[in-house]
Order: C-alpha cells, then structure tokens, then sequence
C-alpha cells in the first residue's frame, strides 16, 4: 500500500476513552468544592503573573501529557512555536530541521526570528548521526510530528534516542500539530523537551497555542510575559479546558471513518479514481489521485453537495462536515502535478457513507460534461 511506513499510528477507541478519564481525573484532583463551575477571571493574579484559573488548567494540561508545565499562550500552535523558539534562541541562532518543506507559518516563524537552518535527513538515522557529529553550531533541534512528505518515514522515539545520544546539549522542540490527542504519545512523553500545539484543532476556542516541556523555561515565559492583553484569559482557559475533554474520541472515530473511506474507494465504490491512499498529510486524511486532471473543478462542484471545500482550523469545532479540498501546500511542493490530480479528503465528523455519496454526486456531474 503506498505510503504504508509513513502513517503514524493513531490511538483506537479505547484509548482514546482512556485519555479523556486520565483528563477528567485530573480536573478533579485539581478542582473541589464544585468550583469547576466558576468558569474563570481575568488579567495578571499576584501569585501567577496570569489569570488563577488559566494556571490550574495549564496544571491540569502538564498532568495529563506527563510534562513538568504547561504554558497557554496567544498565536494558536503558531504563537507556541514562537514563543518557545524566542525562550531558546536569539537571532542569528542555527536550528536543526528536517530535509523536507517547511510548514507555512514555521517557515515565516525562521524569517522574521532570524533564524538560520541546518537541514538534516530525519528519514535516515545512519546519516543523521554523522550529520549531528559534524554540526557544531546548532543550538535547537527541530521536528514536527505530522508528516511533511508522504515519503517521511521517522520515528520520533528513535529520532530523540539518537540526538539526546550524540547531541545531549540540544533541545528537542516538537511541533505535535495534527497529533496531539490523536497519537499514543507526543512529543515530550517520548523524550522530547518541548511540544507544541493549538487547542483550536481540539475543539478549542480559537487563538490558544498549548507549549507543554521543561518548568524552568516556562516559567521564564510566564515572566516575560507581563500583560494583561497578552494572556489567556481565564474563562478562555477553562473554554479550552471544557473542549478538549470531548477530542480523543471524536478523533479516533473519525480515524476509523478515515481508514474505511480509503477501503470503500479502494473496492471502488467511486468512479474515476487512479489511486486512493491515506496520508499524515497534516492531519490524517484520504489522498484520491483522479485519472483526469479534473481535480479542481471536483473541489469547486463539491461545495454545491454540501462538502467543505476549505479549512477553518483542520478539525476545529467549526469543521463538522466532511472537507474536500486540495492537498496540503507542503505536499504540493514536492508532488506539484497534484494540483489538478488529487484530493485530499477529511469526513471531519461525518460518515465515509456520506463522503462516498458526495463524490459520487460530484462525479456524475462533472462526467457529463
């Protein structure tokens, strides 16, 4: 099956269920006394330098991914990218990235941080150790766990093994996008220092970047970040909070509707289909190569059948119907003739029954023409 080595394996329903109990458990060992139901203040608590309720839930949040601590910061997963670059490096400064196309905004994160990249191949261990051996001037190892390419094949367990091995002065920041609630484990429960993501693509409020990793830099964030404007507020935080409880589930079945698509295209229940497979295209979804280059003219019918033919957030609380849309930009780069061939497809909270109707709608018309 193409593509096999490189999807990352997601959590089944069970444990799915699981990590929403260990979340709840741990909202009970942080709030009593039915002051759950106070749902937050505002600006800069004397004890915390940010609202009371937005540093119980970051307490919450550290618990539950097995992290020191935990910082909500502006910018979604963007903004914790950002910040926890600022705390490590000055501009100037090199960081280790993958021999791949660089997410959108991370790579304007480098530009306008003034950082420098040392590009390494994360695919190939062997290379990467004698990469790391002769590399004297990074002072940040980077690396994201959703996919950048459909050939990415690394283990992010063995990735972190070799660096802390040959590089231990390197701190391992993750950008656990796309993963986060949806993989067994992120970044730092397997070893990294930092990982990043945005509670937006965990049925959270928009605009709440998560940073989850070593206490004394975030500690040192919370400090630098001495304004009232500048934090999540505290019934923001509780907001996220109140969401996320209800993503690991709704992710693993949508995982589940993910992999039948792929298997009822595959038995060609839709016409006109070259090619179906299922990528970590940013988040998982079905890639359809067409047999005609009719793939933008699908994208703009599909939206008149009732399908999204654009992101909000990729999985935000807004994404309830299935999205048909263009592959990922990253993808687009190294795979540039998927522009008129290929679909990325998400059912989102839909059915793969409601999805295959859709396309099968769509095709029917754009056939008679």
């Amino acid at each position: 099956m193409r593509y096999e080595t490189s999807i990352l394996p997601n959590m089944t329903i069970n444990e799915a269920q699981a990590l929403q109990f260990r979340l709840i458990d741990e909202i009970t060992r942080e709030f009593q006394d039915n002051d759950f139901f106070q749902t937050g203040d505002v600006g800069l608590h004397p004890a915390y330098n940010r609202p009371l309720m937005t540093a119980r839930v970051e307490r919450v949040i550290a618990s539950t991914f097995d992290a020191e601590a935990c910082a909500l910061v502006r910018g979604s997963g963007t903004g914790a990218i950002r910040v926890i670059l600022s705390q490590l490096m000055s501009p100037g400064d090199r960081c280790i990235i993958h021999k791949a196309p660089i997410y959108m905004t991370t790579k304007e994160t480098f530009r306008m941080m003034g950082i420098r990249i040392n590009v390494m191949d994360f695919n190939n261990l062997e290379l990467l150790r004698n990469q790391l051996l002769t590399d004297n001037d990074s002072t940040v190892f980077y690396i994201q766990h959703a996919r950048q390419q459909p050939t990415d094949t690394y283990d992010l367990s063995k990735v972190f093994d070799l660096v802390k091995e040959v590089r231990p002065d390197l701190p391992i920041v993750v950008d656990d996008n796309y993963c986060a609630m949806k993989m067994p484990k992120i970044g730092v429960q397997l070893g990294a220092d930092f990982s990043t993501f945005s509670g937006f693509k965990l049925l959270g409020p928009q605009g709440i970047g998560i940073l989850l990793g070593k206490k004394e830099d975030i500690e040192q964030i919370h400090q630098r970040n001495y304004s009232g404007g500048g934090q999540v507020q505290g019934y923001e935080a509780h907001e996220l909070l109140r969401s996320i409880v209800f993503a690991p589930v709704m992710l693993a079945t949508q995982n589940e509707q993910v992999e039948a698509l792929r298997d009822r295209i595959a038995a060609k229940e839709v016409p006109f289909v070259k090619e179906v497979y299922i990528t970590n295209s940013q988040s998982k979804n079905v890639i359809i190569e067409l047999e005609q280059p009719i793939a933008q003219e699908v994208i703009h019918e599909a939206a008149k059948f009732g399908a999204a033919t654009y992101p909000v957030g990729a999985e935000s609380r807004f994404e309830l119907i299935p999205m048909i849309y263009r592959v990922s930009g990253s993808f687009l780069e190294s795979q540039p003739e998927l522009k008129e061939y290929g679909l990325r497809i998400n059912p989102m909270k839909a059915s793969a029954s409601t999805v295959i109707r859709i396309l099968n709608q769509v095709l029917e018309k754009v056939a008679k023409r």
